[in-house]
């Protein structure tokens, strides 16, 4: 199960991105983090944003609202999402 801790402001959870992979797509929660896979590289925040980009399209949110607050260059990232419930989070992420 996704591991959700409420924060000020949103509630946040760790992301494992493999980058480089044939299409984007939330693949599966394992060990309490959700595992995505995008087509982006891990250069220059291209993959930052494309995970930001995705979450924010699965929660049906704005993108301002998903920012990556941990984990800027590496695999490992904390997102916050704002304006969601724990709950909420965990039903639309569901893979």
């Amino acid at each position: 199960m996704l591991e959700i801790r409420t924060e000020k402001g949103g509630a946040s959870f760790w992301v494992k991105v493999s980058p480089r992979a044939s299409q984007d797509k939330i693949a599966e929660v394992a060990q309490g983090a959700l595992k995505v896979r995008l087509t982006a590289p891990p250069v220059e925040g291209a993959a930052n944003q494309a995970l930001v980009k995705l979450l924010a399209k699965a929660l049906g949110l704005a993108r301002g609202k998903v920012r990556v607050i941990k984990g800027h260059k590496s695999r490992d990232k904390r997102v916050l999402v704002e304006d969601l419930e724990p709950d909420q989070i965990i039903r639309l992420l569901d893979p």
